[in-house]
């Protein structure tokens, strides 16, 4: 099965990504935001020396990001043998992490070297919903891995007409149709508040628990209504995650040989392992009550689910799998060594 191409996934997934921010910047209007016109990023410590460590440790991280999950990209497009659904969803994945840091981190970088760290509302509008969309389409994505797995192991004989390339072309679709959708309600409940000053969110970039305390209106309605759609986008995905799982160990258990019980159970860690850490900080930060807001912890927070779990993602992933290792050795033409 050829799964192997995304060019057209990708025209259509920023196509429908370009059409929901038209919709969302007719929806919120000048008005709304005329008492705003910009805001500050306060991001991390304002010291030089600790801005200099700062600044290495992120682009760093950013680079060594785009180069693992670049690769993982390249050896799935490049070997045959990784044109499976398991792979293709993989390479979305590494494309879709790839995306998410540089919605942050460039930023990051710029407002560690200048002191001036303004962002106007139309970017921070902007670069809020371009991190949900990518952050919710990581949610529903991790689902769809799941069911994958949970596809092939417990009905092997059926997986490949069961996830064909028409059909995982189209679970990847819904995927960023939810993933929009949910950006653009997000979005527009956020910006649509009235801001007054002063226009300082204490955070590194403009994520939607941080904006709404600048807001001098009552948040209740958006701090219930991020309870929903977390619910919805975060709790729903997790327990479909969870389900299947469930399912796929009680196949497992049942596999008689031990070697076919070892190899499930590795592909099924190295998921597990990319949920446990993406999951975790996204409910702490998305399904908690307003009240709990801590600055500090959030910035925490999201630098793993964002920065830190995009970097780890292509090496969980390549140092259990022993089919990406012998592409990768392939493409620098040590085939020998593979074995």
């Amino acid at each position: 099965m050829q799964m192997g191409k995304l060019k057209p996934m990708e025209v259509k997934g920023l196509a429908q990504i370009h059409t929901a921010w038209q919709i969302t910047t007719q929806s919120l209007g000048k008005d709304n935001h005329s008492s705003v016109s910009q805001f500050i990023l306060l991001g991390f410590s304002s010291e030089p020396q600790v801005r200099m460590v700062l600044f290495t440790f992120f682009l760093l991280l950013y680079l060594m990001t785009l180069l693992g999950n670049g690769l993982i990209v390249t050896l799935i497009y490049l070997d045959t043998h990784l044109h499976t659904p398991m792979y293709f969803f993989l390479s979305v994945l590494s494309l879709v992490d790839m995306s998410y840091v540089t919605t942050t981190v460039p930023q990051v970088l710029v407002n560690l070297v200048y002191l001036r760290r303004t962002i106007s509302w139309g970017a921070c509008a902007a670069q809020m919903f371009i991190f949900l969309v990518l952050g919710i389409a990581e949610c529903v994505l991790y689902a769809i891995m799941a069911y994958d797995r949970y596809m092939a192991i417990c009905f092997p004989l059926h997986y490949t007409l069961l996830m064909s390339r028409p059909i995982c072309i189209k679970m990847v679709t819904v995927c960023w149709s939810i993933s929009i959708a949910g950006a653009l309600i997000y979005t527009v409940f956020t910006m649509r508040l009235p801001y007054c000053g002063p226009y300082k969110i204490n955070h590194f970039f403009c994520e939607v628990p941080a904006v709404l305390k600048l807001a001098c209106a009552d948040t209740s309605f958006n701090d219930r209504l991020d309870f929903i759609l977390g619910f919805i986008l975060l709790l729903v995905p997790l327990s479909f995650i969870l389900a299947s799982y469930v399912r796929i160990f009680a196949s497992i258990l049942r596999i008689h040989s031990s070697q076919g019980r070892l190899k499930s159970f590795s592909t099924c860690a190295s998921h597990i392992t990319v949920v446990t850490m993406f999951y975790g900080p996204a409910m702490t930060m998305y399904m908690r009550p307003g009240s709990w807001y801590d600055p500090e912890r959030d910035k925490k927070l999201a630098l793993f689910y964002n920065v830190v779990s995009a970097f780890l993602n292509p090496i969980i992933y390549s140092l259990r799998n022993k089919d990406v290792k012998w592409a990768f050795l392939k493409v620098l033409g040590n085939r020998g060594t593979a074995q």
